[in-house]
């Protein structure tokens, strides 16, 4: 009896000490900020792009090594063609070349510059990256959202349906109305389907930026919009000026263009080769041979004719980009600015003047069809105009949040650090 006793407690302690079965975790609630982090990690263009600049920073250490020495051997007056051993002549040196003073050093710049359009490359495909990843976040919050508003669509013409239905068998109504509430139920139904179809197609999209499965369970925090930013255009041109990848990308340019002008003008001057060799001749002791030779510049032209004028040429085509770079960002940020403070002003129009009135003439409708004052004809028209005006101040949202991401992208920073509209 004891030993089952015993035998029983074992087992209730190996049960309670056993593990509990693995419970799925919760998918974690991603911001828009982690989000944009997981894209700027994870994405493969991305860490492509990055690993590119990495390989050009190796580029520039490769500019400025030296160039290595060289070992010669020669073996003279042999009887054979590979009779070494009865050589009676033999050189063994050295050969070393000298760049003329500053050309390592210039060649190592122009490959940093090299390398800072490559960085530019980075930081531009980042700011590309992290719009879409914003438009895509708030779009699949908008869809989510919509989802919201074909249930209550779908809600209300079901609720429709069961008033017209109670009013034909109480021989209120004629069946035309019944009829009516019919068909509304069944278009409520399919624009609920359609809003699940677009939301899993917006989160596949947020997805695949974010280089996950496209079927993997995302849920958002939403955000709320600030509506007191200040979208004055010259002080934003300021700042994209400053920040913009795409300036320094060019500027790097145009310097690296000017070193190799330098570089192609120096061309002309030569380079020394120093040599020192040990000469044996059979019989007799050893001696020593040093050489130095260097290029003669007698065709100084051709530098100018060819890579000063080359370099020069693409010298001339950026600044043209330059100017032309200049222009389109200040057309950026003027037209993404009117466009934030248009989607703003929408909004705000969408609160104080389109929401609540078409709210209470639903309402209104609604008691009045209850009442049998109004048929459904008049009742589906209030819904449909509630509804819509729901979907377009969604949509309202959306835009400004878009256009607000658009001109964080046109200036190269965030908002948020930004003034507020005075």
């Amino acid at each position: 009896m004891e030993s089952k006793c015993f035998f029983a407690s074992v087992c209730v302690l190996v049960g309670l000490m056993a593990p509990l079965p693995a419970q799925d975790k919760p998918e974690p609630t991603l911001t828009l900020r982690r989000c944009v982090e997981i894209a700027l990690e994870r994405n493969p263009l991305l860490l492509s792009s990055q690993g590119l600049y990495e390989a050009s920073l190796a580029r520039v250490q490769q500019a400025r090594e030296l160039s290595p020495p060289a070992l010669s051997y020669d073996s003279d007056l042999q009887p054979g063609p590979f009779d070494f051993g009865k050589t009676r002549e033999t050189y063994l040196g050295i050969n070393q070349t000298l760049e003329l003073p500053g050309r390592r050093i210039l060649r190592g710049r122009i490959a940093a510059r090299e390398s800072d359009q490559a960085g530019a490359d980075v930081e531009i495909l980042k700011l590309d990256l992290a719009f879409q990843v914003k438009q895509a976040f708030y779009g699949l919050l908008l869809a989510g959202e919509k989802i919201q508003y074909a249930a209550q669509d779908l809600e209300l013409a079901e609720d429709f349906l069961a008033k017209a239905e109670a009013q034909l068998a109480a021989g209120d109504t004629a069946e035309v109305e019944a009829l009516r509430a019919r068909v509304e139920a069944a278009k409520a139904a399919n624009g609920l389907r359609i809003a699940r179809n677009e939301e899993a197609l917006a989160a596949a999209g947020l997805n695949y930026l974010l280089a996950r499965r496209p079927r993997e369970p995302l849920r958002l925090a939403e955000e709320a919009a600030r509506s007191d930013l200040d979208f004055d255009p010259e002080r934003l041109k300021g700042w994209a000026m400053e920040a913009r990848p795409e300036m320094r990308r060019i500027r790097a340019a145009e310097e690296g263009e000017a070193l190799k002008i330098k570089q192609a003008r120096l061309s002309q001057l030569p380079d020394f080769d120093l040599g020192l060799a040990q000469h044996k001749i059979g019989g007799e002791a050893a001696s020593w041979d040093f050489t130095l030779s260097f290029s003669l510049p007698l065709f100084f032209w051709q530098p100018k004719r060819g890579a000063v004028a080359e370099s020069e040429a693409s010298a001339r085509a950026l600044r043209r980009e330059a100017e032309d770079l200049r222009n389109q960002i200040e057309r950026d940020v003027e037209e993404a600015a009117m466009n934030a403070a248009s989607a703003r002003d929408q909004i705000r129009l969408f609160e104080d003047r389109i929401l609540k009135p078409a709210e209470e003439v639903y309402q209104a409708f609604l008691y009045r069809f209850q009442a049998g004052e109004i048929g459904g004809i008049e009742l589906i028209e209030a819904r449909r105009s509630l509804l819509e005006a729901r979907r377009s101040y969604a949509d309202a949202r959306l835009n400004y949040h878009v256009t607000v991401a658009s001109l964080e992208r046109a200036i190269a920073r965030s908002l948020e650090g930004a003034p507020h509209e005075k």
